[in-house]
């Protein structure tokens, strides 16, 4: 009987729908495991074949778990807020709603075509109202809620209000931006706005002006990972930094509990130190350096105050409040320029980047232990947002500063005796005793009772430091963090709206029982003409407060009605508690019940890009910390196990352009001939291109400017260029999953995919590799049959031979320890193994053949489902039970020894796995090969090494 994958497929893909064999229910009796894929964002494109890889993988563990007797989600949904479809209004002025669907059925058609066990009835798109009430929600909880730093969690504002209002800032420990204080009285007499505005340094969701990157072309701040070189990914504009208000989350309050909980996680160790450097925990002291012109203090922070010895100028970020302050009149214009260049760099462009640039300030700040005058600088290698904004630079020990001072001819001390800075650096692990830079310093400092470091290790030199610093009221010790406040608003309209609403230019949240707060129509996605977000173009939108409801913004008179904000919030909004959604989708009162999520808890395995590590995992950590504080979220971390999944590489192919050839009939040369001309390489559709050689009709007929084309051939053909890069549509390499599957099925794409290599590796696509993996299903099939024919099935229930049961059982091993350790290209190398073994073996045993059929299951799920009904079994393989290995029939019952004479291999015999060496050297001597070979030599030594060799020694 013919493999027929194409009916196969469809037949399975239906019965699954018909009888819902992917619904999971919260079950008590049975042990939950939850498998979550990171959604994906519904591209016009579609899914190429990089885009599976992940979920297969997922698939294939979730299905192994549930063999297994677990009770598993294993949902799916689509990211659906983003800048193409918004950007793709503009164009056409189609509403993104109609897009986005649109995509996303092109995905859903395509997903279940490669045979997922997605439960889809628990869907979830977080351009849908009834998904992003939550997100609204949590926000609204966010702004009513402040850190306290000292039970360390989030508690209701109301109760940071009644500290106020009994003992003012007294014994209130909370994360803040304003560290101003104040009595019970001041903050009594203060009016509502008053007290707003000063409530805002505390909230968790709160409004502050911040440095973004803005792109005036896109109309909207964008994220750093959306910006390169200055220019927008999307579209290539130009992106400036600006100050603007904007909403902004606390993040940096969980800093601490975002780096202790690391430690508990089963993910990376890459993944985690990412993590840990880009949270970026410091010890330290801030130290203030005083103006010479005026005595004004700029703070500092260092990790190293026992180098404060060695400063010889000072830095300041482009953004630093303190640069008006110390920029003289004669360095304005030239300050200003520089600044004015540093706003088209996004700050991880300049962490990054190690060129050198900086601009004098004119201004001197004296050093408060040395009391020497150091020159103020203004460098974009210092980041705002990092400490205070200024540092002090010892060029000495640092190899940035070292770099600037080199750069701009600044003094350089060294602080270790006899070092050469070009050499050498200060190495704390080293222990190295440091000296103070001069004597006549040291003298001073001793008949003064100042600081001496002579004989201390860093360490101590560092603790000693500090102390000195806190004692004499120089500044004081603390710890820091790099890790930021998640900016939070957008200027788009494509996005979750905020629910809030503006009285006297004081924001204010929408009752949680109005929410959702619905996005508008509107008739344009573009910024209005006074450069107000889209929405500002909506007609119905300002906020009724007295009948709580959305009315025609017309209605506004700051009495009653009111004006809603016009900012949307950004992608990573939705995408940061979508798992806890996935278990209680449908529930119209809470975000997650208490019953269902005391059952999932968590996701036990997460897959997706490693290119999250410092966006989505960071804000859906803290998002989830701040749920489990409110009691919403059962557990402080929401992913348990995480595996990052490489990429599939696309094989891009070139043609050859002569440059300066006719426009209307260009030339192009084959690879090998290029050389003997000026030519410019082109991408094209490796669709047209079959073994590096293009088809050259339909490349004519690919692009309208090539139909009348001209080439220079080889051998008669025009042979292409190639090279691995990124799958993209820009460069024509995409291979689409649907022609796999059309051609050689979903259970052929699926095991190639896992068959290219180790899970967490990039690896290019290529096409030549498919072959090998259908022909292997085949075979498989071919186990069950007498020949291709026959609809007869050639199975029976005789014995078992020991070789047979020896292969499955070699074979039950090997999965299931693969599966676990996610090697799944040698796991599919063994299933090919195994029915190579089975077929020459002409094994037809229904009990053995079942058994390989479901540890296939994962992997290859119609044809296992297929063969499944066809041994007789009405029930899915999906509640089948997951083979158990028997050691027993793994023990082997023979050794295979190679004889040598001499150290020189001659033939191989086999042995009883418990002979002794003794019974293996008389045996072999005894073998009419050996007396052969010995031929009247004398038997020196015999050597056995057991399982290995027998190796004769003769001498003569």
């Amino acid at each position: 009987m013919e493999y027929n994958f194409r009916e196969i497929e469809k037949k399975w893909q239906h019965y699954w729908v018909e009888n819902n064999t992917y619904r999971v229910q919260e079950n008590n009796e049975k042990q939950k495991y939850y498998v979550l894929n990171m959604f994906p964002y519904p591209s016009g494109a579609g899914l190429h074949v990089g885009h599976p890889l992940g979920y297969i993988a997922g698939d294939i563990f979730a299905r192994y778990k549930r063999l297994q007797g677990f009770n598993v989600l294993n949902p799916m949904g689509y990211d659906a807020y983003g800048l193409p479809a918004e950007q793709y209004a503009i164009q056409t002025g189609q509403h993104p709603l109609i897009t986005t669907q649109q995509n996303i059925e092109r995905y859903r058609s395509q997903l279940d075509k490669i045979g997922f066990s997605f439960d889809w009835e628990r869907e979830v798109r977080t351009c849908d109202p009834k998904y992003y009430h939550w997100t609204q929600w949590t926000f609204v909880k966010m702004f009513e809620s402040y850190y306290d730093t000292e039970k360390n969690k989030a508690l209701p504002i109301s109760l940071l209000v009644e500290q106020l209002e009994k003992d003012g800032t007294n014994n209130i420990h909370a994360a803040t931006s304003n560290e101003e204080s104040i009595s019970a009285e001041e903050w009594k007499a203060m009016n509502e706005e008053e007290q707003q505005r000063f409530l805002m340094h505390y909230r968790i969701a709160y409004q502050a002006e911040t440095k973004v990157n803005w792109c005036a072309a896109l109309g909207t701040v964008l994220a750093n990972d959306e910006v390169v070189d200055g220019l927008s990914v999307r579209g290539g504009h130009p992106v400036v930094q600006r100050n603007m208000l904007q909403w902004c989350l606390r993040v940096s309050a969980y800093a601490q509990r975002l780096l202790e909980s690391l430690d508990n996680l089963q993910w990376t160790d890459s993944i985690k130190e990412t993590q840990r450097n880009w949270i970026g925990r410091s010890e330290g002291a801030e130290v203030e350096f005083r103006l010479q012109s005026n005595d004004l203090p700029i703070t500092v922070f260092t990790t190293r105050a026992d180098t404060i010895f060695g400063v010889t100028f000072m830095v300041l970020a482009p953004e630093s409040e303190y640069v008006d302050i110390v920029t003289t009149d004669e360095q304005r214009a030239e300050v200003e320029a520089y600044i004015a260049e540093t706003k088209k760099r996004t700050e991880r462009e300049r962490i990054s980047d190690r060129r050198v640039s900086g601009v004098f300030s004119g201004s001197y700040a004296i050093n408060p232990l040395t009391k020497v005058a150091v020159p103020i600088w203004i460098s974009d290698y210092v980041l705002a947002g990092y400490g205070t904004g200024a540092i002090m630079a010892v060029p000495a020990h640092d190899s940035r500063d070292y770099a600037f001072a080199k750069h701009f001819d600044l003094p350089i001390i060294p602080l270790i005796e006899g070092a050469d800075v070009s050499e050498q650096s200060f190495d704390a692990k080293e222990g190295i005793v440091m000296n103070s830079p001069v004597a006549e310093l040291e003298a001073e400092l001793k008949a003064n009772g100042g600081l001496i470091l002579n004989g201390l290790t860093v360490k101590e030199a560092i603790k000693t430091t500090k102390a000195y610093i806190a004692q004499h009221n120089l500044g004081r010790v603390k710890v820091n963090y790099r890790l930021r406040d998640a900016t939070f608003s957008r200027q788009r309209y494509w996005g979750e709206p905020f629910p809030v609403y503006y009285k006297n230019g004081i924001p204010y949240t929408l009752p949680v029982d109005c929410l959702p707060l619905e996005l508008p129509t509107i008739d344009k996605y573009e910024p209005t003409e006074s450069g107000e977000p889209p929405l500002g173009r909506a007609k119905l939108w300002a906020w009724d407060e007295k009948n709580r409801q959305v009315v025609d913004k017309s209605l506004i008179d700051n009495q009653q009605v009111f004006a809603l904000e016009l900012n949307t919030m950004p992608g990573f909004a939705g995408s940061s508690a979508y798992y806890l959604r996935y278990m209680d989708p449908n529930n119209t009162n809470e975000l997650v019940s208490s019953d269902v999520v005391n059952y999932w808890k968590n996701v036990d395995l997460y897959l997706g890009g490693s290119e999250h590590a410092t966006g989505h995992l960071i804000y859906s950590r803290f998002w989830n910390k701040f749920l489990f504080d409110l009691g919403t979220a059962k557990t402080e971390e929401p992913f348990e196990r995480l595996v990052n999944q490489g990429m599939i590489q696309g094989r891009s192919n070139f043609v050859y352009r002569v440059k300066d050839s006719d426009k209307e009939a260009p030339l192009f040369v084959s690879l090998n001939l290029k050389d003997q001309y000026d030519t410019t390489p082109i991408h094209v559709d490796v669709n047209i291109v079959s073994g590096d050689v293009l088809d050259i009709e339909a490349f004519k007929a690919w692009r309208p400017e090539f139909k009348n084309a001209q080439f220079v051939l080889e051998n008669d053909k025009y042979v292409c260029g190639w090279a691995i890069e990124k799958m993209s549509k820009s460069m024509f390499n995409v291979v689409n999953p649907d022609m796999i599957v059309e051609r050689y099925g979903a259970d052929t794409l699926r095991l190639y995919e896992m068959f290219l290599g180790p899970l967490e590796q990039s690896k290019p696509w290529d096409t030549n590799g498919i072959d090998g993996c259908h022909r292997f299903l085949k075979k498989f099939w071919g186990l069950f049959f007498d020949n291709r024919d026959s609809d007869q099935l050639a199975i029976n229930n005789e014995p078992a031979t020991k070789e047979q049961l020896k292969s499955v059982h070699k074979l039950i091993k090997k999965i299931t320890a693969d599966i676990e350790n996610f090697s799944f290209n040698t796991a599919v190398s063994a299933f090919m193994i195994c029915v190579n073994e089975l077929s020459q073996l002409k094994c037809h045993n229904k009990e053995l053949l079942e058994q390989v059929v479901i540890l296939l299951n994962p992997f290859a799920p119609h044809i296992s489902e297929e063969l499944w009904s066809l041994l007789g079994h009405t029930n899915s393989v999906c509640d089948a039970a997951w083979p158990q290995v028997n050691e027993t029939y793994l023990v082997e019952d023979e050794q295979q020894l190679t004889i040598s004479f001499n150290g020189k291999a001659r033939f191989q015999m086999n042995f009883a796995a418990t002979a002794s060496s003794d019974e293996i050297q008389a045996i072999t001597l005894q073998d009419e090969r050996t007396i052969k070979y010995i031929d009247g030599k004398t038997v020196v030594k015999v050597i056995v090494v057991p399982k290995k060799i027998v190796n004769i020694v003769l001498k003569g």
